[in-house]
């Protein structure tokens, strides 16, 4: 069998040679998807391995189904949203059948009109949508090769694409040489060398020296079996050496070698020829006319280009395409520096700079030999054209080249600073550091330092680095103030929040209270902004009585706080609403700030706002509905790539009261959190021990657990585990401690004449008193704490007061007490806390059996479809359900057909009778 290495068909078939397993799996994969299955898979192996080979045998079999193909090419790998274009360019035909805000958002990305920039996972939902509408009529294949030169942009999309297509009748298969973070998780198919005997096969049938026996295993060996490799090794120059033994390769330099070999043809081939590969490797698109009106710029013609062929290496057809990824690469790095730029300029001439700025713009500064304005503001405006699509990546490279083609110094320093904050933007920390010490050495201005200062912090906020960033923050606020005085206001409140809500550094929150502090006053009344501000610096400076005032005429203008401004401090305003011990306010403002960040498609941030509003739900014991929190923010997370702290789970584990599950994941947290210097963290998951622990009554722990829990800077957890420690060392006979936990959580919420903390107050006072003074306290917690929504809390104060009755020999009355306690701790789930009290009552002499909260058929239910039919129960289409879940409307439909045979039920209206109702309210930010 022999196979002419100039014959590019026949290198495919030796890329298949031996490949009959991976033939038959790949085929199984068309089948499922005739068979309206969904399948995702990443091919990866060492160049040259036979990648390229399946995937073309995977189009060629599936000539019956709508096939769609692109290419990553590394000369594109800063343009975002490149290879997503290249797929999709055949089905923008399609874009009106997509709901409103997902066609807005490839459109806008595919700058077919310009826009706000999309939310990243808007982008992805809506491919999803475009994918899926186009597999209703005829399955579809989409193939992606050099996978490992994608855009990064286009990777993320795609990566979250293959992970949601269940029921969607689309195969989506990578070409890659390595695993992509983006494509992690996705089913994969390694490609190794060929065995042995096919490489012997393979070897004998393309060389024509003699090589002995020893000879011929050891290039078998050294090559690792690799096809391209043994193809072309007689192409090389050194045949004759490898024929005696000498010369041969060695399996670290494999694609190195093979890249080498068609160098060496390359630079065998007429001027023309050369020049004309050279064109099509750096023009990205592969049209043909584009290429051949380039290549007449440098004189090229086809008669003499083309003359003595191409040697199989290129290939003119609807599309430019080469023989081979290393092809491309080997032509791009054996043209001379003066032939690239002459290339790139021949292109910048032909490319239209009305329909393709960008690119017109990307070849000029690509031809530059020296600094030049007028290309440099090109790339100026075509960052900003990318930073509107919601192409950070391309913004950043736009504007890090124009840095290096500015020459007044001045302006270098605003790119640079530019430049380095669409860098961070785009993920790359220590890009954005290099960038802003450039603009940091060429500023000439105080504001332009300030710019500087600003990108400093939030370099330090993104990568973790909490006791810097506020210090950071705030020299950046106070520079920025004769400027911007709105925008340096703002950065002193995020510096604030980076203090008091993700360091817990008592120095950094002094700090920047005390400067917060000496802000000028604002001109007029003051704004939401400015009243946060103040009552924050007075929360630590003065103390709550000073701030709560401030706070409460806050609520009010946060009422109606633009979306501007929850994007972009509203994390640090909900607050306001725990500082003031009001349940309702906390409910409302946690709800409302959900909905803005999920309308304004705010993903990378979403996760922090659920897990506000999955404790503000924790609170009021509704613990399914909290449950379909964490799971949201899980899976809005993972859609991201942004990890989340288990704040919420903790909470929820502990007020359960399952023990050996709520322990682990404390200990986890302490472990993580702690080693991490993420004293909030560790404070959260003391809180949780302690709450566990009391409901065990296992009370010398829970002691331990809530002391530790006060001892940090945190302004509220430090305070909300105060009760628990009161609890808890009134149990174990330490009065002291239990006075002096008292006394500080009076400081916190006497001021507050909210119901939630005048009970809290009120039932740990009780703890505290003797006779009818403790009775008093204990009837004025259960009738406080009964106006609220917080049923854990209130069923705690009856249990309390329970105990408390039977310890004075009241049993008929402690009995009411007690089983009101109980009633409420089986119906919302709070196993611990109810053998508490069942315990209680039996020791009252009243005969009580043990019981756990009811099951329902909806038990049986994923914690996915739970999320679904709740969705769906308040009201939102499959449409918005699957915006809100990242999941297509067929995909929604199938899971909703598996909750509606679940549940056995047949329509959407049953829901609101088979799910218990008090799961996950509309109102809890569940509303469309």
């Amino acid at each position: 069998m022999a196979f002419p290495a100039h014959d590019a068909e026949h290198a495919t078939q030796a890329g298949l040679l031996g490949r009959q397993s991976e033939c038959a799996f790949l085929g199984k994969m068309i089948k499922a998807v005739r068979a309206r299955e969904s399948r995702a898979l990443v091919v990866h192996g060492a160049p040259g391995v036979g990648k390229s080979a399946l995937l073309a045998h995977v189009m060629d079999t599936a000539t019956d189904l709508r096939v769609l193909r692109a290419v990553g090419i590394e000369s594109e790998r800063e343009l975002d949203f490149a290879a997503l274009h290249q797929l999709c360019a055949p089905l923008l035909d399609r874009l009106n059948h997509l709901p409103a805000p997902q066609r807005g958002a490839l459109e806008t990305v595919f700058g077919v009109r310009a826009g706000a920039p999309p939310p990243r996972l808007l982008v992805g939902l809506a491919v999803l949508g475009l994918l899926s509408n186009s597999a209703l009529e005829r399955p579809l294949v989409c193939v992606v090769d050099d996978a490992q030169w994608m855009d990064r942009v286009s990777a993320q999309v795609l990566g979250f694409v293959a992970r949601r297509l269940p029921v969607e009748s689309v195969v989506l298969v990578f070409g890659t040489r390595e695993r992509a973070q983006e494509l992690h998780g996705l089913p994969e198919l390694e490609v190794t060398g060929l065995s042995d005997a096919d490489a012997h096969m393979l070897l004998d049938s393309v060389t024509h020296a003699r090589f002995d026996q020893q000879v011929r295993d050891r290039i078998v060996a050294e090559t690792h079996g690799n096809p391209l490799a043994l193809l072309q090794l007689p192409q090389g120059p050194a045949v004759g050496e490898a024929a005696g033994g000498s010369g041969l390769v060695h399996a670290d330099s494999v694609p190195g070698r093979i890249e080498q070999s068609f160098m060496s043809r390359i630079a065998e081939l007429p001027r023309q020829t050369c020049l004309l590969l050279l064109v099509a490797a750096i023009e990205p698109v592969g049209d043909p006319a584009l290429v051949w009106r380039a290549a007449g710029r440098l004189g090229v013609t086809p008669e003499g280009a083309l003359a003595g062929g191409t040697h199989g290496l290129l290939s003119f057809d609807v599309r430019v395409t080469f023989r081979h990824p290393l092809v491309r690469s080997a032509v791009y790095r054996s043209a001379t520096e003066e032939d690239r730029r002459a290339v790139h300029l021949a292109l910048a001439e032909v490319t239209d700079p009305q329909a393709d700025p960008d690119r017109h713009a990307w070849h000029l500064a690509s031809a530059a030999t020296e600094p030049d304005e007028s290309v440099a503001g090109e790339l100026e405006r075509s960052a900003d054209r990318a930073q509107a699509r919601g192409g950070p990546a391309a913004s950043a490279a736009f504007l890090q080249r124009s840095v290096a083609l500015t020459v007044d110094i001045t302006r270098r320093a605003d790119r640079a600073v530019a430049a380095a904050a669409a860098t961070l933007q785009a993920g790359d920390v220590e890009g954005a550091r290099k960038l802003v010490d450039i603009a940091d050495t060429d500023a000439r201005t105080e504001f332009q330092r300030a710019r500087c200062d600003l990108v400093r912090g939030r370099m330090a906020l993104a990568a973790g680095v909490d006791n810097e960033a506020p210090r950071l923050l705030l020299r950046a606020a106070q520079r920025l103030e004769p400027f911007d005085a709105v925008l340096a206001h703002e950065t002193c409140l995020i510096a604030w929040g980076a203090a008091a809500l993700i360091a817990a550094d008592a120095d950094s929150l002094e700090l920047v209270s005390r400067a917060m502090k000496e802000l000028p006053p604002a001109e007029g009344a003051p704004h939401a902004l400015d009243l946060v501000i103040k009552g924050c610096a007075l929360l630590v400076t003065d103390g709550r009585a000073a701030a709560v005032p401030v706070l409460r005429r806050a609520v009010t203008e946060l009422a109606d706080l633009p979306a501007r401004d929850v994007l972009k401090w509203g994390w640090v305003a909900n607050c306001v609403s725990a500082v003031l011990w009001d349940d309702e306010i906390l409910r409302v403002m946690y709800s409302q700030a959900v909905e803005v960040v999920r309308t304004a498609g705010a993903l990378t941030e979403l996760p922090l706002y659920l897990a506000s509003l999955g404790m503000a739900t924790t609170w009021a014991g509704d613990f399914d509905g909290a449950a379909a929190i964490v799971a949201e923010a899980d899976a809005v997370a993972a859609a991201t790539g942004v990890p989340i702290a288990p704040y919420v789970r903790l909470r929820l584990s502990a007020l359960r009261g399952r023990g050996a599950e709520a322990e682990a994941l404390i200990a986890d947290t302490i472990e993580v959190a702690g080693a991490g210097g993420q004293l909030k963290g560790v404070a959260g998951a003391q809180w949780a021990a302690a709450v566990l622990y009391n409901g065990l009554a296992r009370y010398e722990q829970a002691m331990s657990a809530a002391r530790a829990g006060t001892r940090t800077a945190e302004l509220w957890v430090s305070v909300w585990v105060l009760p628990e420690l009161v609890e808890a060392a009134v149990r174990v006979g330490d009065e002291e401690t239990a006075r002096g936990a008292l006394e500080r959580l009076a400081e916190a919420a006497e001021e507050c004449e909210t119901d939630w903390a005048q009970g809290t107050l009120a039932r740990s006072r009780a703890l505290l008193s003797q006779g009818a003074a403790a009775d008093r306290l204990y009837r004025a917690a259960v009738e406080r704490l009964g106006r609220t929504r917080l049923r854990p809390e209130l069923a705690r104060a009856h249990l309390l007061y329970g105990e408390w009755l039977r310890r004075e020999r009241q049993r008929v009355q402690a009995r009411e007490q007690l089983r009101t306690a109980y009633e409420i701790f089986v119906s919302i789930g709070m196993e611990a806390f109810a053998e508490r009290a069942r315990r209680e009552l039996l020791a009252t002499g009243e005969s009580v059996r043990k019981r756990t909260t009811e099951a329902s058929s909806s038990d049986e239910l994923t914690p996915q479809e739970r999320q679904i039919a709740l969705l769906v129960r308040a009201g939102l289409s499959n449409p918005e359900v699957g915006t809100r879940l990242f999941l297509s409307p067929r995909t929604v439909e199938w899971h909703l057909r598996k909750v509606f045979t679940k549940l056995s039920i047949t329509s959407r209206r049953q829901l609101r009778d088979d799910l218990p109702h008090g799961e996950l309210a509309p109102e809890w930010g569940f509303k469309g």
